[in-house]
């Protein structure tokens, strides 16, 4: 049996180290962004947030490192000094609370919209959605995915909107949790789940828009989803933070917003 000489030994514990380290960044922590700012946002802006970081870019000259994931996770990470310059969540809970440990640049917390979530379900589904979120008892139904309501808040909101509709205890078993509210569409759109609650922004967009149908869950059926971004107090890249901020309060940002489906605040 052949033993490691010691260089080989190094040579493959460095490697390890390496993967450790890109396994870090492909968790949505990136490494210290020299060229732009990061962004840390939550994933009901996936499709949002790309057109304007694209408008954003070619207008700025400047680039931007975008990590995608649910807000309550993000919130953890920032509590504990993770990398990022501009935070998108889909909860102003989760900024506000940054601000008031002190985290956060004095005055940059920004209300950006209000979202909504929708009943989605493929075009080849035979489930009458205007029926509402009745139709989750039908028995054809196996599994109904929404995002993990422990760190995400369009999974609160699924969960609000089901107990205001009194099926919650009806479907409670049957219900598929993502890790945020991309990964919750996914299942659905994948077949992997037959409906499901996501965020209107994500049904809106092009891939999904084509593929299936949604019900618009009536906002009074859960609290609003008040959605706020800040600039990180540890960020060497504010100002162009702050530049990204005023462009998408811009005629070109709100435009793209409203197009998701997202209401803008007055």
């Amino acid at each position: 049996m052949r033993t490691m000489k010691p260089i080989q030994r190094i040579g493959a514990v460095c490697g390890l180290l390496i993967l450790s380290l890109l396994a870090m960044v492909g968790e949505g922590v990136p490494a210290a962004y020299a060229d732009g700012f990061a962004i840390a946002a939550a994933s009901d802006l996936n499709f949002a947030i790309k057109e304007l970081i694209a408008e954003y870019e070619k207008q700025s000259g400047h680039h931007v490192k975008l990590s995608l994931g649910s807000s309550g996770n993000f919130y953890a990470q920032l509590q504990q000094g993770a990398p990022f310059d501009l935070y998108f969540s889909a909860d102003i809970g989760y900024p506000k609370k940054l601000e008031e440990a002190g985290l956060t640049v004095s005055g940059s917390l920004y209300r950006y919209a209000v979202g909504r979530v929708v009943l989605w379900a493929p075009k080849s589904s035979p489930l009458d959605l205007s029926k509402g979120l009745a139709v989750l008892r039908e028995p054809m139904i196996r599994k109904i995915a929404i995002a993990n309501p422990k760190h995400a808040p369009y999974g609160r909101a699924a969960v609000a909107a089901m107990e205001h509709e009194q099926v919650h205890a009806d479907v409670k078993d049957r219900l598929v949790l993502g890790e945020n509210i991309s990964q919750a569409a996914q299942f659905i759109e994948s077949g992997a789940c037959d409906v499901g609650i996501i965020a209107l922004s994500l049904a809106l967009a092009p891939a999904m828009k084509s593929a299936g149908s949604y019900w618009l869950i009536p906002a009074e059926a859960h609290p609003p989803l008040e959605q706020g971004a800040v600039i990180l107090k540890q960020s060497k890249n504010q100002e162009a933070a702050r530049q990204f901020l005023r462009f998408m309060q811009g005629t070109q940002g709100q435009e793209i917003m409203t197009r998701y489906g997202f209401t803008l605040p007055d």
